[in-house]
Parts: C-alpha cells; structure tokens; sequence
C-alpha cells in the first residue's frame, strides 16, 4: 500500500468516525416563560409543513432545499396511520413512506422537524389518518377511551415509536417537539383521554417535548395541562399570547402550529386563492413579536392515489377534496416558487440575525408539452371483474375488506316496466348500467339517491359502479364513515335482492388486460397507452375533456379527475418518468376520450 493511499484512507477514517460523532450530538430544546431554548439560547422556530406521501420520495430533498432559500429553520409533516398499518397489523414504512428517512433528509439539510404523529391528522386526507379497518372492529370508537381503539392506537404508535423516537433532538437527531392529538378541543373535552395519548407516547419513546394545538375557540377543551398549548389560525400577536398564556400557566412560549397561508379546495367550486401581500403583513408582524410559527402548508403537493378526505357536517353538501392539494401556499404543487415564496422570503429576511444571508433560490423545474398520447387498448369495466362475493344484500367496503376505490354491485330483474331506482345510504357515487350500459349517475354531493328507470323486456342485468370519494376527515361524522351502498336498494318500493359483489381497489395494474381500442363506450372503460420521451421534465395531464375518473403512469397512481373542476389537469412528476417507454392508464367513468394531451401549466380554477 503507498503512501498517498494510507494517508487516504486515514482522513477517510477519520472523517467518518468526526461524521459519526456529529451525528449523534445531543441538543437540549426547552421552554422558557416566553421563548424556546436551544441548547440554552433562545430559538424562534419559523416552520413549514410539508408531507412526504404528498411529495415523490426522489423529491423531498429538493423541497427542502427550497424550505431553506425561503428561510425556514423547520418543517412540519404528519404521520398518516392509513400509510403505515392499511391492513391491521401489516406496516409499511418503505418508499414513499419512509418517514425516517424524511426526517433525516431534513437533518442533512440543516433543518429541524416537528413531527405530528397523533393518529388523527384531520389533513384533507382519508378518514382523517385512521385506517378504514378500524370501522370493522365492534365497538371501535376513534377519539376515545374505548378499550378496542386504544388498544389498536397503542400498537401503531409504538410502531412509529420505533422508527422516529431516537431521532428526537435530545437523541442527536433534529425532531424538536412531538404533537399529541390534534385539534382535539374540536372535537371532545375528555382531558382523561388527552392524558392517555401522553401516556402512549412516552411508552413509545417519545420522551422529549410534547405539545397540543388547537384553534382559538377550542384550546381550553383540547389542551393537556402541563403541555404547550399551541394556536391554529390566529396570528395576531397579543390574542396569541393571551390565548396561550391563559392555558399555560401564564407564560409561553407562543407557537402558532397551523399558520394558513390560503386554503384547500374541493370538487365543483372555486380553487382558494389569497394575494401574498394579504399575508405577508402578518406574518411580518407574528416574526417581530419573537412569536414561532409553522405555515399550514408552505408546500402542500398533492393527495395522490385514493387518499383525499372529505368534509360533512348537518345542513351542508358532502365536500369531497381534489386531489391537487397546491394549497396556494409559497410552494406550487410541483415544487417551484410562487410570488408568496418571493413575499415571504423577504419578510423572514428582515427578522433573520445580523449578517444571516439564505441559500440561493434553486431553480424552478421546467415543465413541457409532451406530444399527444393516442389509447391503443381498452377494456369495459364489465369485462375486468374478478371473482364476484354474494350476499342476499349489498355490502360495504368495510364488510368487503376493501379500502379504496370501487366496487360494482350487481343483480338481476325483471323487466318490462319503468319505476324508480332508489339507492339508501349510496356512499358516494354511483354508475348505473342496464345490461351493459350506462343509464344515469347518482352523486351524494347533491343528495341524489334515486332515478327514473324504464326496464327493457326480459330478465334484466342491473350493475351499479360505487366510488369511494374519501372517507369524512373533520368532525362526528367521522364515525359514520362506511362507504359503499350501505344500506338497501330498491324498485318501485320493492327492495332488491340477490347482490353479487365486485372488488375494484385499483392496488395495482399488473393483472390489467386489456384488448383492442373500441370504436364506442357504453360504460365505464379503461384505456391504455404508451409513449417514449428522450428528456425528462415535469408535465401536466389535460383531463378537461373527459368525465371523472383515475390515471396512472408507469404504475403511479396521479389521482382523480373530474370535468366539474376546479382542478382540470393531473401533475405528472418528472421522477415518475422513464427514458424512452413509458405507460399510462385512464379509467374513465363517463367520457372516455382516446387521446390524451398535456399541458406546461396547471389549470386549477375552471369549474363547469
């Protein structure tokens, strides 16, 4: 071995043993009367949320690259129990749900981590975080004392203890404080409960600091005496304080944990938008008050797949959420800087220490017109059912040990005769066939639950394609959240009997076959194409067109569509992307089309 060699390998050596070292550094992170200490010195954490499942795995370093040309010393994320456990006591921690893997890529990056574990997230996301299993647990009762639920909490959270408890700051890693519950003062009262979650969590491992938050109407029900009270939606520095004050002992430190910068959208109205110049003279105002903040969401994504929620409460429609979840926060969906970013930047600029100067802004991804996609194969619905399950009455998801996605109810009757179709407890939108083709639609957004049907002579096919369009994540209703038909199905006030049950979760495509492209479509169809691309950059998939559906490139599932809007085009991340061939698959409920177009820009406000 020379001489240059050994010496090599002796400062490799020793700069993996000073790496190592690094690594696991303690800090301490305290509460002071009015601040944050870290390490003994005061800490104004200027926080942003993001979530990993919202953004593809190959990007989160780039996110958080441009969390620290914004400024941020933080980001925020919630960990989703319905990733974690889909199916009771089967986890995955893998791929887009690494969240540890997350939570160090945020370390190497120079940022900090507020983890948001409590198994309800809320977060316009499916059944609010909870597992659709739960529902088939007698008795399980979410948010409670209930024997059942806390004995399945305690499993998950312990799970999650495994993977993110060590990497807490006072472990050497970067998590500074952990959130118990949330919002819960929305929802109940029952400080009993508050303290079994504190319980849990330390059993788990979480042994560093832990806090509730909760807007300004609900905090004194929600906060856990002896625990940071942290405020949602308020930033007006003196409320802020007396709020917190009042719940915590008469002293801080202030942390507003959910600071909206806009807002969520949902199908069939206006996509939320506020100038950044609204939001910046508040924020300015939060930052000179030494007030920590964590924008909700400083990039919010998007809710692929089967996974946005839904919002219902007494006297309003069913809101189920689009699957952009752009948020108009400083982020765009795709990751690229907005004038909110610009605004913001320069306001966390002026309240940064003396001679502090922030990362360059990375450059915006470009995004592309990628060349029409013509569908070559296709398949009706009706000829892609598996093995049927029978019942003498129809079943829901939760009785089919189905999560997301589809399912097709069928039965025969006699024809010959016109009445009404009504469908009791539809959850949440249906296709209605006779004999193969597509008659009507029912949508519970608008109350509809019946139809005018004139049978043909004979006996009579009667198919009945049920979407799941997200499971209620905010309020009671989250224990009324069984989807499907769930109650009973009638004709001319007969009841009708004899179901046979199709499952279609759409997990995976690997089983779809598919035949040549038809010339006409009776019914719902999916379709399937390919193209080659010589570059990779980010696209958008124009779905105005078409009806209501689902895509999927190269087996990523982009999410819903539906020609009602506001949300038009499907973002088509560049890391899901190939050299050279590449797959998409359209299901298409309504009106499917055989071309496909993209566009360079997305269109997020066209309500029809």
């Amino acid at each position: 071995m020379t001489t240059n060699i050994k010496r090599a390998l002796i400062l490799w050596l020793l700069f993996a043993v000073f790496n190592t070292q690094a690594q696991g550094v303690k800090h301490t992170f305290a509460l002071a009367d009015s601040v944050f200490l870290l390490d003994g010195k005061p800490f104004q954490m200027i926080s942003g949320e993001m979530h990993y499942p919202r953004i593809p795995r190959e990007a989160w370093r780039a996110r958080m690259k441009m969390a620290k040309a914004m400024g941020l010393n933080t980001i925020g994320t919630y960990v989703f129990w319905n990733l974690h456990e889909p199916q009771k006591g089967k986890f995955d921690f893998e791929g887009n749900n690494d969240i540890a893997e997350f939570v160090k890529i945020a370390k190497e990056e120079g940022l900090w981590v507020i983890l948001r574990p409590s198994p309800y997230v809320c977060a316009e996301w499916e059944f609010g975080g909870y597992p659709y299993w739960l529902q088939n647990e007698k008795g399980l009762e979410v948010r409670s004392k209930e024997t059942q639920y806390l004995k399945e909490y305690e499993a998950y959270i312990r799970e999650v203890g495994k993977r993110l408890a060590p990497l807490q700051v006072n472990h050497g890693g970067n998590i500074l404080m952990v959130q118990i519950e949330n919002e819960y003062g929305s929802y109940g009262s029952d400080k009993e409960y508050l303290a079994v979650n504190q319980k849990m969590f330390k059993e788990a491992g979480f042994d560093g600091l832990l806090y509730t938050c909760d807007p300004a109407d609900a905090i004194e029900a929600g906060h856990l005496p002896g625990l940071l009270a942290a405020i949602n939606g308020v930033d007006n520095p003196a409320k802020i304080k007396k709020l917190i004050n009042d719940n915590h002992g008469g002293r801080g430190p202030y942390y507003i944990a959910e600071w909206y910068p806009a807002w969520f959208d949902w199908w069939g109205t206006k996509h939320h938008t506020v100038p950044a110049e609204q939001y910046a003279i508040h924020l300015d105002s939060v930052l000179a008050a030494g007030i920590s903040i964590n924008m909700y969401m400083f990039h919010g994504g998007t809710t692929r797949g089967f996974m946005n929620g839904a919002n219902f409460k007494d006297g309003t429609p069913f809101e189920p959420q689009v699957s952009s979840y752009d948020y108009d926060a400083p982020l765009d969906e795709a990751g690229n800087p907005t004038p909110k970013f610009m605004a913001f930047r320069q306001v966390i600029k002026n309240h940064l220490p003396p001679g502090t100067v922030l990362p360059a802004i990375p450059a915006a991804k470009p995004a592309v017109v990628i060349p029409a996609v013509k569908l070559n194969q296709s398949v009706s619905v009706l000829d892609y059912l598996s093995s049927d399950i029978s019942n003498l009455k129809p079943m829901t998801f939760e009785d089919l040990h189905q999560d997301y996605g589809f399912v097709l109810y069928r039965t025969n009757i006699q024809g010959g005769r016109a009445g009404k179709l009504h469908i009791n407890g539809l959850k949440d939108y249906a296709v209605v066939m006779i004999n193969g083709r597509t008659i009507g639609t029912l949508d519970r957004r608008l109350n509809q639950d019946s139809m005018n049907l004139t049978l043909p002579k004979g006996m009579v096919t009667l198919d009945i394609l049920v979407e799941n369009l997200g499971r209620i994540n905010f309020g009671k209703y989250l224990l009324e959240n069984k989807k499907g038909i769930t109650e009973a199905v009638s004709f001319n006030q007969q009841e009708l009997k004899g179901w046979m049950m199709y499952k279609l979760p759409f997990e995976s495509l690997s089983q779809l076959k598919l035949g040549e492209q038809n010339d006409t479509f009776k019914a719902p169809t999916i379709q399937k194409g390919n193209f080659t691309l010589n570059t990779l950059s980010d696209t958008y998939l124009d779905m105005s067109g078409w009806g209501k559906g689902v895509v999927w490139v190269n087996g990523h599932n982009l999410g819903r569509y539906w020609n009602i809007g506001p949300q038009q085009t499907l973002y088509v991340p560049a890391e899901w992307l190939k050299m050279g061939h590449n797959e998409i698959v359209v299901f298409d409920l309504l009106k499917p089309l055989k071309t496909l177009t993209f566009v360079a820009k997305p269109i997020l406000d066209e309500v029809k």
